[in-house]
């Protein structure tokens, strides 16, 4: 009993986690801790120079320049188009002027003459002479723009029995497009100059 040795006491778990905790054997030391640190030890990054990474460049670079570029694309598109719609260009013309029958009438309605071109200055001419003429030229001027108005309406009938008979023949009766007759109307009115799309033939020279 008495000369038998006592075994050695095993070393309790916790403790020996313990010691390799102080010891630093055994276990990692913690990432983030470890990351954290390395970021203390770095020089803390200017605001503008973060701004500055942060940032991306535009279209070649240059803002300003883009800009430009993007200004001088459009005004490019914008001329093209003004000019194909005054030439009359099928590619640039809306609903209203595109298409071979609305072609067909403006061309019509350019080769004649026609008494609605010649009302916006002949009623300016007559009402300026009734503000400053008194009385009896007020009412010589209402007269003739009232004769003026009935000889518009009467030449916008014939132009209109002329040019469906017309249409017809070209295009034929069923095919013949709604407003024909007011758009010609419209055109007839307009001094030629001042048509769009211009006025392509000269006068007198009717579509075939």
């Amino acid at each position: 009993m008495f000369g038998r040795k006592s075994k050695p006491q095993e070393a309790d778990p916790d403790q020996r986690a313990s010691s390799n905790d102080d010891t630093g054997v055994g276990a990692d030391a913690d990432p983030v801790a470890h990351s954290a640190e390395q970021k203390k030890n770095r020089p803390t990054p200017k605001r503008s120079d973060q701004e500055a990474l942060n940032q991306r460049p535009l279209v070649g670079g240059n803002r300003k320049a883009a800009d430009k570029r993007a200004r001088e694309e459009m005004r490019r598109r914008r001329d093209e188009s003004r000019i194909g719609v005054m030439n009359g260009d099928e590619k640039f013309l809306g609903p209203r002027d595109a298409g071979p029958q609305r072609r067909y009438v403006r061309d019509y309605v350019d080769a004649r003459f026609s008494i609605g071109e010649m009302f916006i200055p002949i009623a300016l001419v007559v009402l300026l002479a009734g503000m400053f003429g008194g009385q009896q030229w007020a009412m010589i001027a209402n007269f003739i723009v009232y004769g003026l108005i009935l000889l518009i309406v009467l030449d916008s009938i014939l132009l209109c029995v002329l040019l469906r008979g017309r249409l017809k023949t070209k295009f034929g009766e069923d095919a013949i497009q709604r407003g024909t007759n007011f758009y010609a109307i419209m055109r007839s009115v307009q001094i030629r100059r001042l048509r769009v799309p211009k006025a392509v033939v000269k006068r007198g020279q009717y579509p075939s």
